[in-house]
């Protein structure tokens, strides 16, 4: 009898949209053996919106040029209408480009050729940082009287105590993050709150 404790833990469901069929198989592999789950796969813009769309994964991996629709595009499309991470794969590495992946709602972006010891630590910072924004969103969203300017003030300083936890506290960003989030939870504080408490010297774990 298999129980839950005997099968795999998956690291998080991603969409590939890769128009090299190659590159794509080897993406696959790669994702696959090390945990994670690949629930669509395409070669086309287009086609891996409608994906997102179907399969509603935590990470999207878009090439930047594919048919159908570039992969720019594709990432303003998915994270316009859902939390999915985007990760950019280029065979460039432009400073337009760059600046445009970011505004498109891009988490990273990763330069082709890539190893597989460069792209999985890629993917699991990608996640991390999404995941922490998503929950800097959601508790934002309990204070909807909040303005962007709120939003931008509570990510930037949530980031500076993660960065002292991090140093001061030898703390690896996941645990800072995670330190921060429970702090908040267990006090019903906000986590701004719990961030400036932090950099004030106030609170250490």
């Amino acid at each position: 009898m298999v129980t839950a404790a005997d099968k795999p833990v998956t690291l998080a469901r991603v969409v590939i949209a890769e128009d090299e069929a190659i590159v794509r198989l080897d993406l696959k592999e790669i994702l696959m053996t090390a945990g994670y789950d690949v629930v669509g796969e395409t070669g086309r813009g287009d086609e891996a919106v409608t994906l997102v769309e179907e399969h509603r994964p935590d990470l999207a991996i878009l090439d930047v040029k594919m048919p159908g629709m570039d992969g720019l595009r594709a990432a303003r499309e998915i994270t316009s209408r859902h939390q999915v991470a985007v990760l950019l794969l280029t065979a460039f590495s432009q400073r337009d480009l760059i600046e445009e992946a970011r505004d498109s709602g891009v988490s990273a972006y990763l330069i082709k050729p890539f190893q597989p010891r460069e792209l999985l630590p890629a993917i699991a910072d990608v996640l991390a940082k999404a995941r922490q924004d998503w929950a800097i969103e959601a508790e934002e969203a309990q204070h909807s009287s909040d303005g962007a300017e709120d939003k931008i003030a509570t990510r930037r300083l949530v980031d500076e105590a993660k960065r002292l936890l991090m140093d001061r506290d030898d703390l690896p960003e996941d645990e800072a993050f995670g330190f921060i989030q429970r702090t908040a939870m267990q006090t019903r504080a906000r986590m701004r709150d719990v961030a400036q408490q932090v950099v004030d010297g106030t609170l250490t774990p």
